[in-house]
């Protein structure tokens, strides 16, 4: 039968704190990515840009018509009625096209005289290409004009009645010598014809003012006015215009590169037969849907490099606090263990001392001595726990004195020297006789070397060994503890000095301890204004250096946190 495995408090939260990020940041990966390919199957962005360039288009169309319209109505207002003298109609036809220059001819047809009198433009007389173009244009009005009249005349009325602009537009193209040539009439009624009358006023725009200057301008305009809503300066949009029957541009802007359209729109009102093109320079509009796909399965990917970086770092600094949870745990264990042995003893020789029953006066001073110093060992672990607790903290205090260090040290170590006899330890004390003066806290300091010797104590094997040297050097006191114990690997030279470690050595864990010892020397050192060091290998021994400045950081010998 397999053996049923149970989930630890450890990797029960882990899991739990896993899927409630994880859950819920995947959901919202997915669906984005299912957004996004959703958006780019349907092609709903292509279409939007689409929307937007045909919505351009119209709008050239419409600012077309209104400036047409604004370019006629004066010369409509100012147009002559059939009824005029024929040389005063001509005359007057001949002074409005002077006065507008972007017109070729201008012409008047009554239907009840069959009359039809035109003028060409005065200041383009001297040029046989341009006239006889537009004689060409006016013969083949002339050819339909008679029986369109009536119904041109009524359309214009009908358009009067609805308060719109009363003026129609015809247009096209005729076959010259060389070219194609695009001719282009606006017609109305002149002022003050009555309404049974079918007369019209016709006045033509010159072909090469549409091509040189209306039309580009109009595209220009309008793009630069909308261009930054269509696209960035790195792909502008471009425009161009041609026959509706012939996808030659006819007139362009800049940077038209020949390559197919992405949208059209022919003109309805002002130029019949012409059709309007625009695209974007370099790129086409799929090219547009495929790049905004790309950067937002980009982003979608920093996200997700962001998120499983979040993930991580919670799940180490959640890993970090349950090892924390659990080396406190075990702290409390190993220091309940601690207390509990000295107390024992202290309890078992009183007890023994109370009742009388010891003989020999060598045993009554055995047993003091054994209560002395199981009581100092209890004392220091205490004050290592409260040293602690205060540091932890933030409250932990130190006063600086003016103090004889090497006395400090050789009278530490002679309240020691016993214990460390007694566990067979060969020991070896040398103190430079140069040590000056040192402000330090001297409880602090001797706490120090008490927990470096008594750690050689603990993980010594068989070459029991402990030296102490105090010495100078440039400008610092340096307190050196050298053991032959179990020592250190080097990867772990640091970890030592973090509350709760224990090395992974067998003999480590087999050894009760607090794990203070060496984060509160290391406490003490830095508040000094010096540090500890360590060199140490496996099966070689330890030497552990506290260097202190002969300056400390305090230089008033006060009270400091």
């Amino acid at each position: 039968m397999f053996k049923k495995r149970r989930l630890t408090d450890r990797t029960r939260t882990l899991l739990t704190l896993e899927l409630a990020i994880v859950l819920p940041a995947a959901a919202l990966l997915s669906f984005s990515i299912w957004n996004l390919k959703h958006i780019q199957r349907s092609e709903a962005v292509e279409a939007a840009i689409q929307r937007d360039l045909s919505h351009v288009l119209y709008i050239v169309e419409k600012k077309s018509l209104h400036k047409a319209s604004d370019l006629i109505t004066p010369v409509r207002k100012a147009f002559p009625d059939s009824d005029e003298d024929r040389s005063d109609v001509v005359a007057k036809l001949e002074h409005i096209l002077s006065e507008h220059p972007e017109f070729a001819f201008a012409l008047i047809y009554d239907k009840k005289k069959n009359l039809l009198l035109s003028r060409g433009q005065p200041a383009r007389d001297a040029d046989p290409e341009f006239c006889s173009v537009s004689q060409g244009t006016i013969n083949t009005v002339a050819t339909w004009l008679p029986l369109e009249a009536p119904t041109l005349a009524a359309r214009i009325r009908e358009m009067e009645e609805k308060d719109e602009d009363p003026v129609g537009f015809e247009g096209g193209w005729t076959l010259g010598e060389n070219q194609h040539t695009y001719w282009n009439l606006a017609y109305f009624i002149p002022p003050g014809v009555s309404k049974d009358r079918a007369v019209l006023g016709m006045v033509s725009f010159d072909s090469d003012y549409l091509r040189k200057a209306f039309l580009p301008t109009m595209m220009r305009d309008v793009l630069n006015s909308k261009s930054g809503v269509l696209m960035t300066e790195e792909n502008p949009p471009v425009m161009m215009i041609h026959p509706s029957k012939d996808p030659t541009p006819w007139v362009s802007t800049a940077n038209w590169d020949g390559a197919k359209a992405e949208a059209e729109h022919s003109f309805q009102w002002v130029f019949p037969d012409l059709t309007l093109a625009i695209k974007y320079q370099g790129r086409t509009v799929a090219d547009i849907g495929t790049r905004f796909a790309r950067y937002n399965y980009m982003i979608l990917a920093a996200l997700s490099v962001f998120m499983i970086g979040g993930i991580w770092l919670t799940y180490r600094n959640v890993s970090r606090e349950m090892n924390l949870a659990r080396l406190k745990s075990d702290f409390v264990a190993n220091v309940s263990h601690e207390l509990r042995t000295p107390l024992a003893l202290i309890r078992l020789y009183a007890e023994t001392l109370e009742l009388g029953r010891l003989n020999a006066k060598e045993k009554y001073q055995e047993y003091f001595r054994i209560i002395r110093e199981e009581s100092e060992r209890l004392t220091a672990l205490i004050n290592n726990i409260l040293d602690f607790s205060r540091i932890d903290a933030g409250r932990k205090e130190y006063e600086f004195q003016e103090t004889n260090l090497a006395e400090l040290v050789h009278a530490t170590l002679d309240s020691y020297r016993f214990q460390i006899q007694q566990n067979g330890f060969g020991f070896e004390e040398n103190i430079s006789s140069d040590i000056p003066p040192v402000k330090v806290d001297r409880e602090a300091i001797a706490r120090s070397l008490l927990n470096l010797v008594n750690n050689a104590l603990k993980y010594s094997k068989d070459h029991k060994y402990i030296g102490v040297s105090l010495y100078r050097v440039n400008g610092s006191v340096n307190l050196e503890v050298r053991d032959c114990g179990i020592g250190i690997p080097a990867n772990e030279h640091e970890k030592i000095f973090e509350k709760f470690y224990r090395c992974g050595d067998p003999l480590v864990h087999n050894v009760k301890g607090s794990g203070l010892g060496l984060s509160l020397v290391r406490h003490i050192a830095r508040a000094h204004g010096g540090d500890v060091l360590v060199e140490s290998a496996p099966d070689k021994g330890s030497k552990f250096t506290i260097a202190l400045p002969l300056v400390p950081p305090s230089q008033n010998g006060g009270v400091i946190a």
